[in-house]
């Protein structure tokens, strides 16, 4: 399986990405391992996840939601 995920950090930055693992991936986030643009920001959680069957199928959702961000649709998946 693949995941979309969306953290968001205790600043309330928040991050999409897509992964095979999302509790390795979120501690990779947290602890710093890899460079990236949340090693800025504290903290990550999880806040929203779906599954897909194959990668190209997460990623055309990732960057549907990358498209949607700060918008009504985003704010919906996140909660907000």
């Amino acid at each position: 399986m693949y995941y979309v995920y969306i953290i968001k950090s205790k600043e309330g930055r928040f991050y999409t990405g897509s992964t095979q693992d999302i509790q390795k991936r979120l501690l990779q986030h947290n602890q710093k391992t890899f460079k990236c643009w949340t090693n800025r920001f504290n903290d990550w959680k999880l806040v929203y996840s779906e599954a897909f069957q194959t990668r190209t199928e997460a990623l055309i959702r990732e960057k549907q939601i990358k498209k949607m961000k700060g918008g009504r649709e985003f704010k919906k998946l996140v909660g907000s």
